[in-house]
C-alpha cells in the first residue's frame, strides 16, 4: 500500500509538492499550512495549562486543547480527501465529450473536487475562533506562537477558497455549486479579518516598548 501525503516527511511532501505530481497540490499545501496552524494552538494552550497565573482558564485550556487537536487530525484527513478527489476530475475530462454521462459525469467531480477545499475553510474557521481567545488565556511568552497559528490559519482559508472558487466556477448557473461558492465566499469575509485581527493584537504587543 502506498505511504499516505500525510504521513510523509517534510522533506518527502515538499519533494513531492515540487514534482511534475498534480497531487499533492494547493488544496494539500493548504490543509497542511491548516494542520500546523492547529498544532501551534494546541502547543500554545498546553505549555500555558497548569500555570497559576492562567487557573482561571483550566477548563477553557483543556477544551481548545482537545478541539485543536481534532482539526490537526482533520486538516491532515483533508490532505488525502483533496488527493482522492483529483483522479475522477482527471478522467472526467478525459472522457469523450459526446457521451451521454460526460455533462453529469464532470459535474459530479467538479463539485467533488470542491468539497475538501470548503471543508477546509469550515474547519479553519473554527479553528480561527478558538485563536481568538488564546491571546487572553495563554502565557504571554507564547503569543508570538499564538500569531503565527492565526496567520497560517489566515492563509489556509485563502488559499482552501482559491480550491473552492477554481471548481465552482466552472458550473456557472449550477445551483449546488453556486452556494459551495457562496458559503467560500461568506467564510473568507467573516473569518480572514478575524484571523488578521489576532496576528495585529500579538505584533502591536510584541513590537511595544512594554
Amino acid at each position: 500500500m502506498p505511504e499516505s501525503l500525510s504521513q510523509k516527511s517534510c522533506a518527502a511532501f515538499s519533494e513531492a509538492l515540487a514534482s511534475r505530481s498534480p497531487v499533492p497540490g494547493g488544496g494539500g499545501a493548504a490543509a497542511l499550512i491548516a494542520s500546523l496552524a492547529a498544532a501551534l494552538g494546541s502547543m500554545a494552550t498546553r505549555l500555558t495549562a497548569g500555570k497559576k497565573k492562567f487557573a482561571a482558564f483550566e477548563d477553557d485550556h483543556l477544551r481548545i486543547i482537545t478541539a485543536c487537536d481534532h482539526l490537526r487530525e482533520a486538516f491532515l484527513s483533508l490532505i488525502e480527501e483533496d488527493a482522492a478527489a483529483f483522479e475522477p476530475l482527471s478522467r472526467a475530462y478525459s472522457m469523450d465529450k459526446s457521451s451521454p454521462d460526460y455533462t453529469e459525469t464532470l459535474r459530479a467531480a467538479t463539485l467533488q473536487a470542491a468539497s475538501a477545499p470548503l471543508r477546509m475553510m469550515e474547519n479553519c474557521c473554527k479553528l480561527i475562533g478558538l485563536l481568538e481567545e488564546l491571546p487572553e488565556k495563554c502565557s504571554r511568552l507564547l503569543l508570538s506562537d499564538v500569531g503565527c497559528a492565526a496567520l497560517s490559519a489566515k492563509a489556509a482559508l485563502e488559499c482552501a477558497s482559491m480550491n473552492v472558487f477554481v471548481n465552482t466556477r466552472l458550473l456557472p448557473g449550477d445551483p449546488d455549486a453556486q452556494a459551495m461558492a457562496q458559503k467560500a465566499e461568506s467564510m473568507l469575509q467573516d473569518s480572514a479579518p478575524r484571523a488578521q485581527a489576532v496576528a495585529d493584537l500579538v505584533m502591536a504587543h510584541l513590537r511595544s516598548a512594554k
